[in-house]
């Protein structure tokens, strides 16, 4: 465990973005003992307890606190944040080229933000316009929109990738794999990545023990 940090609790929900923050954290942290998950019961409104707001304002998961060596906690709020965060503390684990002006690094950054931002705000934008806002706001023109753009714009640019390298930036799993990953699997739920070549990805990818153990809840995941 990096010397600085002495306990990891993530504030978490099944099969959301926290599911990124998680998967990182155990490939991480050689010590699970120093890692501790508490559910934020999203679809009963936990989420907005004067408890956790005071913590979290943004009202979401995950929420990251880091408790230091001298007693002091940090806290995060941004999985993609947490994902970047936790694999530069643990550089011997290699899950990104070193902080520095390299091309590798700046492909790599380049990945894991593309994945967190212009990748999941189109699957956002289809989730919530599926199966999370009431009838009478769902826009099928937005979601026509955004599968063909997902569809047209971003699975080439990923396929490109896979067709050259076992994963997103080469020959070795990164933290750009944690986003990216989740996002295909969350892609694939929604019949996108339908494509071989993610399957294969996301075959090889969830095989990990890291992410076996940060997926084991998802059946726990319950709107009801």
């Amino acid at each position: 465990m990096n010397k600085q940090h002495k306990h990891y609790k993530l504030y978490h929900f099944p099969l959301t973005r926290s599911a990124r923050a998680l998967w990182a954290l155990y490939e991480t942290v050689n010590e699970e003992s120093s890692i501790e998950i508490e559910v934020v019961p999203l679809f009963s409104g936990g989420q907005y307890e004067e408890p956790y707001l005071t913590k979290n304002p943004n009202h979401h998961v995950p929420l990251l606190e880091v408790t230091l060596e001298d007693g002091s906690t940090q806290r995060m709020l941004e999985s993609a944040a947490m994902v970047e965060w936790l694999v530069d503390a643990f550089p011997e684990q290699k899950l990104a080229p070193p902080p520095g002006p390299s091309w590798a690094r700046a492909d790599y950054l380049s990945m894991l933000h593309f994945g967190a931002t212009w990748m999941d705000m189109m699957l956002w934008q289809i989730r919530i316009h599926e199966d999370v806002l009431p009838e009478e706001q769902k826009d099928e023109r937005t979601v026509k929109r955004y599968r063909d753009k997902f569809t047209l714009e971003v699975e080439p640019q990923l396929l490109e990738r896979l067709n050259k390298s076992d994963y997103i930036c080469g020959d070795n799993f990164s933290g750009a794999d944690i986003i990216v990953g989740h996002n295909v699997r969350w892609a694939r739920a929604y019949r996108l990545c339908s494509d071989d070549r993610f399957r294969a990805y996301l075959s090889k990818v969830s095989k990990r023990p890291a992410f076996i153990k940060a997926f084991a809840d998802a059946a726990d995941f319950n709107a009801g």
